[in-house]
């Protein structure tokens, strides 16, 4: 085992310490390698669903302005590598190797979790490189994640739903609560489209903290499928990604409202061109993805009721397919139940499969039971690789859906990605 493998293994392991939320570990830890989060400027993301993708478009544009740009983001799909990327290239194994080696007694004789020696991890290589711009996605929540130690040039909240509802609290009011945790005194704050009442508790909480608002609705025009944005100073008529769905023309215009009034940027041409070229400035993977044509295979990141509805409403206005399967999966602390029964309404058959080395996955028992108690025609998958190769033998106007879980996701995804990363050194 080589010493990046090493160094990988024992940062994983840290997962067995669980998701511990306060800013104390990571404070402690950041000054004893130098508080390298103080000289970053930062937009810092946080929602339920939309924030990756909403960031990815904030680093596309920002790099095609010619910045030089970190992203931060989780989880991965391939590669640990991905979570941290400077201008669309991930973090070298050789700088992992160095931060783990130099830190590895602190560490090791700490409570640091996995998430906060990770979020050190890019600070001080953002640091180390100078970048100009950070754009920072918050992990879970946001009043008491580790990335909630920044003073940010702005905060973005993407969207509010119910999720890990066993951490964040089973109302709506509680998730919108930790997620406003990221608005900073005298810095702005920018709302995707999000419902009351936790459009009001947000608008309280930007007033309390001398935080001006900008709300998406109001920039946003909508004529049948095409999204226009408009202010006093930017027009931009059908806004267009290669992220398909009409949510993400949502994400891409909550970039472009932000941009536009933190970085003063008024050249359409600009946003068009991050907008295009966001996969390639970012890396981002695993929405509305379609790996294999003829059977069709799509991947998507949806894991919570509110990201699958989204993509279902999408899905079924566009889906012209003889069969259509979905491959679910999931974490304990989403709505299964409700999941899987408007997930039964699309799909001819659900294949279910359990999260493997994971302790917040949901058991292949629960699993079964929940989609016998609602009727929803399944069986259960053990061998993903070969699942897969059967399904690609399928006829060719199939369609198989995989979502419910990014980590199933990756386990998907690793079937494709022979030479992922090869170049990294």
């Amino acid at each position: 085992m080589n010493s990046t493998d090493r160094y990988l293994d024992f940062l994983f392991s840290l997962h067995n310490r669980g998701v511990k939320f306060g800013l104390e570990n990571t404070i402690k830890f950041l000054k004893t390698i130098g508080d390298p989060q103080d000289s970053l400027k930062c937009i810092h993301i946080a929602g339920t669903n939309g924030k990756g993708s909403t960031a990815s478009f904030i680093a596309s544009v920002l790099t095609e302005a010619g910045f030089k740009t970190g992203l931060y983001t989780s989880p991965h799909f391939i590669k640990f590598n991905e979570r941290i990327r400077i201008n669309g290239q991930i973090i070298p194994d050789k700088f992992i190797v160095k931060f783990m080696q130099k830190y590895d007694e602190v560490i090791r004789s700490s409570e640091l979790t996995f998430f906060e020696v990770t979020t050190a991890m890019a600070f001080s290589y953002f640091n180390e490189q100078e970048v100009d711009y950070v754009v920072l996605e918050t992990g879970l929540g946001g009043e008491l994640d580790s990335t909630n130690v920044v003073t940010p040039l702005c905060s973005v909240i993407t969207s509010i739903s119910l999720e890990h509802t066993n951490i964040l609290g089973n109302r709506i009011e509680d998730v919108t609560k930790a997620k406003a945790g990221i608005i900073k005194e005298g810095k702005p704050v920018f709302l995707g489209m999000i419902d009351e009442p936790a459009l009001s508790m947000l608008r309280k909480k930007a007033e309390e903290k001398n935080s001006k608002c900008y709300c998406l609705k109001d920039y946003l025009n909508r004529r049948g499928g095409l999204f226009e944005f408009y202010s006093s100073d930017l027009y931009i008529d059908n806004l267009d990604t290669p992220l398909r769905g009409s949510y993400q023309k949502l994400n891409a215009a909550l970039a472009i409202l932000c941009l536009s009034k933190v970085m003063q940027f008024t050249d359409p041409k600009l946003f068009k061109l991050g907008l295009k070229n966001v996969i390639e400035n970012s890396g981002i993977q695993g929405r509305w993805e379609v790996v294999y044509s003829n059977p069709t295979l799509i991947l998507d990141s949806a894991h919570n009721l509110e990201g699958v509805k989204t993509f279902l409403n999408e899905f079924g206005q566009n889906a012209r397919y003889s069969k259509k399967y979905l491959l679910y999966s999931s974490l304990n602390d989403k709505a299964m139940e409700e999941i899987l029964t408007v997930s039964s309404q699309y799909f001819d058959h659900c294949y279910l499969t359990e999260l493997r080395d994971n302790d917040r996955a949901s058991t292949i028992t629960d699993l079964e039971n929940t989609a016998e108690k609602i009727g929803f025609s399944h069986s259960v998958i053990e061998d993903i690789p070969h699942f897969i190769k059967k399904f690609l033998s399928a006829g060719e106007k199939e369609c198989l859906v995989v979502f419910g879980s990014m980590y199933l996701v990756a386990e998907v995804k690793k079937v494709f990605e022979r030479k992922y990363y090869s170049n990294n050194v």
